[in-house]
């Protein structure tokens, strides 16, 4: 049911960005918002929002211009609410009024928007967005995408490992070349993910997602988290943060699924690394903070670790002459384990049901603490 109201969503989509003439999918149905929230693991509020101080349902809502696109699916739910698709020369006055941002957590855009009660954020991680002074200060609604991009983000986490364990990117550059190494050619020995351990930091919805996968690779899990010792039968063993010394020495795979906050940045330092097996390999998907990017560095230079899969990195663009890019057994990606198709159909179809939900005062899925950060 999920996969064909999202599906549904897709089509529509691609049909009014190629300008042909398609049918608008209904609203998300009760049923299809129930198996949305369901199969994605979605937590509702515990209070509806029509209890917050200041709600109403919203009149105008800004909308990042990289959603444009999806603006039919969300004037399905709200068809009497104008929506403002902002750009650089949208007028102050434009904006001033807006009951609802999506997309939009920015300086500029809150000194204007003094009224914004809810702020719908496209990603899982909010660090931007909480840090800035007037959202600390006004304490608006913000909801965002938790365990929307957790499955996308475990394959990739998967395909990682399995390219460093396998050493791929050794030979697609003999593929490149055109070479066939001869017998007396020294070849970089392969390994098996079955039977290794991963410790995955961070067991919240994309950590779990890994987690998930890495069993069904015959792979042994551990984890820490922050809210709690619980954990899936499949995971192992799930202890608390301060757990990471004593778990990254038995690990071959140590993946950081952390959000960016106070208490994770520059956690993976030269004494988690140096503490880490020489055969061992750090993926990060969280953020490019929570390293120490010089201890990093120095980890691979002094083969404490044998390699590393990053798609966040600080900073972040990578600057073309940090020595992260001329490493071995490094693969760097821009920030893209979470950009397919899945991602984008899933984010949209949570953005309208929260919308749905915020219009009629109910409870709101994915609520961020702005304190913790997440």
């Amino acid at each position: 049911m999920l996969g064909a109201a999202v599906a549904s969503l897709a089509t529509f989509a691609a049909g009014a960005r190629a300008g042909d003439a398609v049918a608008p999918p209904a609203a998300v149905e009760p049923a299809v918002a129930a198996a949305l929230v369901s199969e994605l693991g979605l937590h509702a509020a515990a209070e509806p929002v029509r209890e917050r101080s200041g709600w109403r349902p919203a009149r105008k809502i800004l909308i990042a211009h990289r959603f444009h696109d999806d603006l039919p699916a969300l004037q399905l739910v709200a068809p009497q609410v104008q929506f403002i698709d902002v750009l650089p020369t949208t007028p102050a006055h434009d904006m001033a009024d807006a009951d609802v941002a999506i997309g939009i957590c920015d300086t500029k855009i809150l000194q204007v928007a003094t009224r914004l009660q809810w702020i719908q954020w496209p990603a899982a991680g909010v660090e931007r967005c909480v840090r800035e002074p007037l959202i600390r200060e006004r304490r608006p609604l913000i909801t965002n995408m938790q365990r929307v991009l957790g499955a996308s983000m475990a394959e990739y986490v998967l395909g990682t490992m399995l390219v460093l364990s396998r050493h791929l990117d050794y030979f697609f550059s003999l593929q490149q070349r055109g070479h066939w190494p001869t017998d007396t050619e020294e070849v970089p020995q392969s390994a098996d993910l079955q039977g290794k351990t991963v410790l995955v930091v961070g067991l919240g919805g994309i950590g779990t997602e890994v987690a998930k996968r890495a069993y069904a690779f015959g792979m042994r899990v551990t984890a820490t988290r922050a809210s709690g010792s619980g954990g899936p039968d499949y995971v192992s063993y799930v202890g608390p943060p301060a757990d990471l010394m004593k778990l990254a020495p038995d690990a071959d795979f140590v993946v950081n699924c952390t959000p960016l906050t106070p208490q994770t940045a520059g956690l993976f330092n030269k004494t988690v690394f140096d503490a880490m097996k020489p055969t061992a390999y750090f993926i990060n998907v969280g953020r490019g903070g929570s390293v120490v990017t010089p201890d990093l560095i120095g980890a691979l230079r002094r083969h404490q670790i044998a390699g590393a899969g990053l798609d966040v990195t600080d900073p972040e663009p990578l600057p073309a002459d940090n020595a992260l890019w001329h490493l071995p057994n490094v693969l760097i990606t821009p920030h893209v384990s979470a950009n397919t198709p899945m991602v984008d159909q899933q984010r949209v179809a949570v953005m309208q049901e929260n919308l749905r939900r915020y219009m009629a005062g109910e409870p709101m899925l994915s609520v961020v603490d702005i304190d913790r950060g997440y």
